[in-house]
């Protein structure tokens, strides 16, 4: 397995419209979270990089909506994806739309969203998916410097042990897009297919108490009863 910490750098898109068919790759996103935003309630919704920053979260029940990136006209915060200049526990939700890709330190961003996340908070994460068209183009001479393929390529299940490991909660998880210069990404290979989706949206909930309970705990906690078989016994004895 490749080290998730890399020194390169690796330049972001400004934009979806900078990506080959990046609009078809956001209206393929929004659609997979409208029926979400209504779930999500709080005071603060991060949306971090420039491509979190044009999703349409109109209809989320967050009104403060706060867009972080290091630079860009429509950017709320200018800051760094590895170094958020929030406080702990401040932010109700978290949105990184293909911010990973984009990192040459995914761990280090996962541990500030973790860090000012409140208790139940949630984060969004969508990600390119190795297995499948973008992933094939990636290890391609002519492409694999290009956008998107020049970016870092994570498996849905790789990020779902990060997550699991920060005790974090997966309420759903798909992937969708098999076809990325169609505007409905091949609808019937997505429907039968989805593991050869562009797209890998994962939506996941910060949780305080461990996901699993530890058996050995379980065992030092139940009451340990004294054995009275010897001291009837005894008594019958002296009787």
């Amino acid at each position: 397995m490749k080290p998730a910490q890399i020194s390169r750098t690796i330049v972001s898109p400004a934009s979806w419209s900078a990506l080959p068919w990046g609009e078809y790759y956001r209206e393929a996103l929004n659609h997979h979270l409208e029926p979400y935003w209504s779930k999500l309630f709080g005071f603060h919704l991060l949306k971090i990089g420039h491509l979190s920053a044009e999703l349409a979260t109109e209809k989320c029940a967050i009104s403060h909506q706060i867009s972080m990136a290091p630079e860009g006209d429509d950017i709320h915060i200018f800051g760094d994806a590895h170094q958020f200049p929030f406080s702990n526990k401040s932010i109700d939700a978290c949105v990184l739309a293909h911010t990973l890709n984009y990192s040459s330190d995914p761990h280090r961003i996962l541990r500030e969203v973790d860090r000012v996340l409140i208790d139940d908070g949630w984060l969004i994460l969508s990600n390119f998916n190795p297995m499948s068209i973008v992933g094939a183009a990636s290890i391609m001479p002519i492409l694999k410097n290009k956008l998107p393929y020049c970016s870092r390529l994570f498996s849905q299940m790789r990020l779902l042990d990060w997550l699991q490991l920060l005790n974090y909660e997966i309420v759903h998880q798909s992937r969708f897009q098999v076809l990325p210069w169609s505007k409905n990404g091949g609808e019937l290979l997505s429907a039968h297919l989805p593991v050869l989706g562009c797209m890998s949206l994962i939506i996941a909930r910060k949780r305080t108490i461990p996901m699993t309970l530890n058996p050995l705990s379980l065992r030092c906690a139940e009451p340990r009863w004294r054995n009275v078989v010897g001291t009837t016994k005894n008594i019958h004895r002296r009787s």
